[in-house]
Parts: C-alpha cells; structure tokens; sequence
C-alpha cells in the first residue's frame, strides 16, 4: 500500500522550490497538501494577495499533489489526527523562529502512533526572495491596502488595531509577533490617532494639525507598511472639507476613517464633562456622513461613527438612538466609547445593539476598561479592538529615563541596557523600502 505524504502551504506565489518539494514528498507517497486558510495566514504573516478558493485551485492542479485539504490554523494537530500520514514534509526554515513550537508539536503527534518528519533545505535563491518581495509591494499599494479590513472582518471573529503614529512604529505594529502556546499572534492594523501624532510633534490634541501634516504621518507609515489603516479624523470639520478629506484619504489606500458625533474645539474624550464639549445634533451628524458616504468611489472604505453619548453622560438610550440614526445615515460602523474603568456600559451597548443589528461593526477602544480580553470582546459582539495610544505612552518614559540616565552620569553607558542595539534596529529598518 502506497504511503502517505502531507505537506500545508500558505503560499500564493508558486515557484520552483515549492514544486521542487512537492515532487521530492511524491517519491515518498502520495501526497496531499493542506493549504492555510486566509484567517490562518493573516495570524501570523501578511495578508495574501490570493484568497483561499484561488490558492486551493492553483495547488490542486499541480503534478504530484493528490489531495488538496485546508487547514484553519497553524497548529497542524487537526490535519494529523485525522489524516494521520506516514510522513511530514517542510522545509528547515521552521528550526528556529516563531513556528519552532508548531514543529515540536508535530513531532509529538507524529511520534505518538510511528509517523516520520522528513525536513528538506529551504530555498535560499535570489529569484524567489524576489517574488516574495513582489508580493509584499503590491499589498502595500492603494486599492490591495484599502480593502483589507473589509477582508479581515469577514473572516475574523474580532480585529486587533494598534496606534501607529511614524514609520517606525508602523513597523512595529508591522512585524511584531509573539508565540502564546503554539499559537502565533500578531497585530493585524494600525490606527493613526489624531491624539498621538499632536503628541509626537509636541502640539497640544485640539485638532491643530491639518490634514496635509496628518496626510503626511500616513504616507510615512504607509511606505513601509502593507496593513490596513484606520484613520483618526476627530470631528471630521467642516461638511465640505470632509467629503474631500474622505476621498482623499480613500484614494490614498486608508481602509476606514472615524469621526465623533462633537462639535467646536475638540477636547480628548477622556476628559469627559470636566471640560467644555457639545455633542452634535443627531441630524447634522447624519447629515455629515450622508454626505460623506456619496463621496465614496469604492465598497472597500469604511467611515465609522463614534458615539460620544457614554462619555458625556448622555445615557444609553441617547448612545443607542444615535447608533441606529447613524447606521440609517450610511455609517459602515460605529465606535463606542467610555472613560469608566467598568467595561459594563460598553457591554450594555454591544448587547443592546446587536438584538438589532448584527452587521454592521462596533470598534471598542479600551484604554480605560483595560481588563477586558479581545475574546471577551468578540462575545459580546464587537468587531475592531483599538489600542488606540499605548505605543505614544510607552515610549516616552522609556526615553526619558535614557535622557535621565546619561545627565545622571554624563556619559551613555549606563543607559545601554535600557536601550535596544543597534543592530536590531538595522533589522527592523529594512534597506530596501519595499521589503516591508
């Protein structure tokens, strides 16, 4: 009886080391190919350019693959349990980095009944580090970017979003991953808040920079980057000014932008009624997403309405009054928001809501109500997580105490250890701009 092979793929570019594999797994047995859903991919690497049904077509028609199966995450222990093969095929990239403890746990299943890991070099050829770096540039250029949260969300029970406010801190949010028990986890877009990027350029956030300085934070960040972007637009300004900062900013690949149902001076949320803020009237508030959704020339780009009723203690009925006006009006989802450190009003909202409507996203931003998981989150029915500041309060101690550290003992090699080498950083920077 002939053996059986089993190799997953993640890849939408096929080249000649993944058709080389597969032919060195045929001489093995036959093989079927488990190919890595696009939520499976998008946990811990870039977006594919190809989804799912077109990678499976491509695979499937490739001589020496057999069968062709999916596989939801990057944990192969479904795959095996079931299929149990004679052997696995990979290539030795995955000894070292964040997929080693999926290789250690493949070897434990494959163990428990006689199955055979069988590990191939990777290929190291220019020409395919090339294709890959093709494929990174394109989903970093406008219309691939722009529509990559309306992807997600339909394929993600709850999106992650951390604010990036340079190219630097794109990066981060870009490449940082972490492995939590075999699992591979990952941001999955970034959030350029109006709050951070005053605070990065030292002005105050009352909505002082104007949009061209803003315009230019994104396109810094989006040079080096390929997620999506969500866009911090305060109050939105003026009706006309909106309508043209929307399509701009959709022309740019931003995948959606948030606006607050306030007016006048803008103040920060949190300060809540200690200071001066006027809540919009529901209908002029309609009035400026309306205006806003004709403006659109894609189905791609979200514009999100932010409920400021919690904040200003206005009450859940006027939130929810507010939430369904602004759905009516053309919102494609709506952000509520609350300074109490009790998530119990945001959960009230989302369940209130969602015996309504079951479609339209709620984004959540917990800088407060800071205990609450992601999955907990996703329970109770909302869609997008922003971490909308953490990255901004972060570095400035940890650049303080550097400055702190070389006054205290004029000289800087006391403060080495609290700083990351340099050699990291050239890592982190790619040479080539397109190798985000």
């Amino acid at each position: 009886m002939k053996k059986s092979v089993y190799i997953s793929f993640s890849t939408d570019v096929i080249h000649g080391g993944h058709i080389e594999i597969i032919q060195k797994a045929s001489l093995l047995g036959e093989v079927t190919v488990g190919i890595l859903t696009d939520e499976a991919i998008a946990s811990y690497k870039r977006y594919p350019v190809l989804p799912y049904e077109e990678r499976t077509i491509l695979l499937d028609n490739i001589k020496g693959v057999s069968h062709v199966v999916p596989q939801t995450t990057l944990s192969y222990a479904q795959n095996i349990n079931e299929l149990k093969p004679d052997y696995v095929v990979h290539g030795d990239d995955w000894l070292t980095g964040p997929q080693r403890p999926i290789r250690d746990e493949v070897i434990k299943l494959l163990a428990f009944y006689g199955g055979e890991l069988v590990e191939y070099p990777y290929s190291q050829k220019e020409e395919y580090q090339n294709l890959e770096s093709r494929q990174k540039e394109i989903l970093s250029m406008p219309d691939f970017r722009r529509g990559r949260l309306k992807r997600l969300l339909a394929i993600k029970p709850v999106v992650s979003i951390v604010e990036t406010h340079s190219g630097l801190t794109g990066l981060i949010a870009e490449k940082t991953t972490v492995e939590v028990n075999g699992e591979i986890r990952q941001f999955d877009g970034m959030w350029c808040s109006s709050l951070c990027d005053a605070t990065s350029k030292g002005k105050p956030d009352i909505e002082l920079l104007d949009m061209s300085t803003r315009m230019a934070t994104i396109d810094e960040i989006m040079e080096v980057t390929t997620k999506p972007i969500i866009f911090d637009a305060d109050t939105g300004g003026q009706v006309e000014h909106f309508v043209y900062n929307v399509c701009s900013l959709e022309r740019m690949g931003v995948s959606a932008v948030i606006i607050e149902d306030k007016t006048g001076l803008k103040r920060n949320s949190l300060f809540g009624t200690e200071v001066d803020q006027t809540q919009e009237s529901i209908e002029k508030f309609c009035e400026k997403l309306s205006a806003g959704k004709r403006a659109l020339k894609t189905k791609d780009f979200y514009m999100i309405a932010r409920i400021e009723s919690l904040i200003l203690e206005k009450g859940m009925d006027d939130a929810l009054k507010r939430a369904f006006a602004y759905v009516e009006a053309g919102a494609n989802g709506l952000m509520i928001h609350s300074r109490k450190k009790d998530p119990g009003e945001i959960f009230q909202f989302c369940e209130a809501f969602r015996k309504q409507n079951t479609i339209v996203p709620i984004v959540v931003v917990p800088t407060t109500f800071n205990t609450v998981t992601e999955d907990e989150f996703a329970a109770k029915g909302a869609n997008i997580v922003i971490y909308a500041n953490q990255l901004t309060r972060s570095g400035f101690p940890a650049m303080q105490n550097v400055a702190k550290t070389i006054l205290s003992h004029k000289r800087a090699k006391e403060a080495d250890e609290l700083c990351m080498p340099i050699s990291e950083i050239l890592t982190l920077i790619p040479v080539d701009k397109c190798d985000c």
